[in-house]
């Protein structure tokens, strides 16, 4: 063997020793050995938090926009000029205050012409009862004669014909008078038609028109809201309507008051979804004090679908599910590692999950799940400055236990 083979076998010879033997230090460095010889798995770095116990809320959220509690239209229902006009937009009503007022001269000529209608037919009236009261008397005389022999039949059937026409006559104009007392109720009504008034307290929505405009029969005025109470209306998807009941609380929030919490209750759900989009429609009615809510505002609707008290949660995010099973992972021991424990998990948040069984005590890793087993070393977060960190806290009292 010449020299330089020789030197190319002790390069690899050395090479062979350098590799085992930094191979012996990373397994050192790394933990050395469990008890039954084999390497130790090198600690995970992870991040924990406590398993706390308290109130949690399912809230599911929606969007939807502001309408009054109700709303209406003040609208003549007779034609006419306007000619005056009390309200502006914003102005407050009550019941029954007056509004607008049409031009009425025509309206009251046709009360004028009513009530002297009915004064001819009450004198017409008066007429008849005094020719019924004589053609009554006469047709008695007449059958008192007869009685007696000296009328004749003839006598007698003009005295029954003359009875019978002043009665149809009487009846005629006791009729007419009826009809006259209800021609003029409909010209007074008529006449009250020319005044606009509130049938409900509210304020000016809308102002459609002002004074001086000719107005068609229904033609819009003004409109009134009342916004004491609001509504909220959205729409629920058929995935959350099951978990939707009236009387549920809920809080509205909008975009003109982002630091305003406004607290309502769902009111109503609509009993079927629209085939076409499979939304529902639900009311969320709010009472708005101070009247900071207004009509058309863009809202943000959280219902709380579940309430529970004295529950054991964790962060969400310490939850996993592998091979079809829920689990988390609690930290323990003095040197630490996870235990892998199966839950059964109820009320479910964005941020928290409810742990139904088993009572699970101290801390459980939020991050860095992926990479551990039942029994897996792990690195906990240094303490901060300011002194021991909540999760070595919650350590050292179990060690103290």
């Amino acid at each position: 063997m010449d020299h330089t083979m020789r030197k190319k076998i002790l390069v690899g010879l050395a090479v062979l020793f350098a590799v085992l033997a930094a191979w012996r230090i990373i397994s050192h460095v790394a933990g050395g050995k469990d008890n039954s010889g084999r390497p130790r798995r090198p600690p995970v770095a992870v991040e924990v938090d406590t398993v706390r116990v308290g109130e949690i809320r399912e809230v599911r959220q929606f969007t939807g926009t502001v309408f009054p509690k109700y709303q209406y239209v003040v609208a003549p229902k007779v034609s006419g000029r306007l000619i005056a006009i009390h309200k502006r937009i914003g102005d407050a009503v009550i019941r029954g205050e007056l509004i607008a007022r049409i031009d009425d001269a025509e309206y009251q000529q046709g009360v004028l012409e009513a009530e002297a209608a009915l004064k001819i037919a009450e004198a017409s009236l008066a007429e008849f009862r005094v020719q019924f009261r004589l053609a009554s008397q006469e047709k008695t005389r007449v059958e008192s004669l007869q009685v007696k022999g000296i009328a004749s039949p003839s006598e007698l059937d003009a005295a029954v014909a003359n009875y019978t026409a002043q009665d149809s006559r009487l009846q005629l104009a006791e009729a007419q008078i009826e009809q006259r007392k209800a021609s003029l109720q409909v010209a007074r009504i008529r006449l009250g038609y020319t005044r606009l008034t509130a049938s409900k307290p509210g304020l000016v929505g809308e102002r459609f028109v002002d004074e001086g405009a000719l107005l068609a029969p229904n033609a819009a005025v003004v409109s009134v809201i009342g916004i004491d109470s609001v509504i909220v209306r959205t729409t629920v998807i058929e995935r959350d309507y099951a978990f939707i009941k009236t009387a549920q609380p809920a809080v509205v929030r909008v975009d003109a008051f982002p630091s305003e919490r406004f607290s309502g209750s769902v009111a109503r759900i609509a009993p079927m979804l629209q085939e076409a989009t499979r939304v529902a429609q639900m009311e969320v009615e709010i009472v708005n004090d101070p009247s900071l809510l207004k009509p058309g505002m863009f809202a943000r609707v959280e219902v709380v679908t579940a309430k529970k008290q004295n529950a054991q949660y964790v962060p969400t995010r310490a939850v996993v599910t592998r091979d079809g099973d829920t689990m988390v992972f609690v930290v323990e021991g003095d040197e630490p590692i996870t235990r892998q424990m199966t839950i059964v998990t109820g009320i479910t948040t964005l941020k928290d999950t409810e742990i139904v069984s088993p009572v699970i005590e101290g801390i459980v890793v939020t991050l860095g799940q992926h990479l551990l087993n039942d029994g897996s070393p792990v690195l906990l977060p240094q303490p901060s400055s300011g002194g021991m960190s909540a999760e070595k806290t919650a350590l050292s009292g179990k060690k103290r236990q």
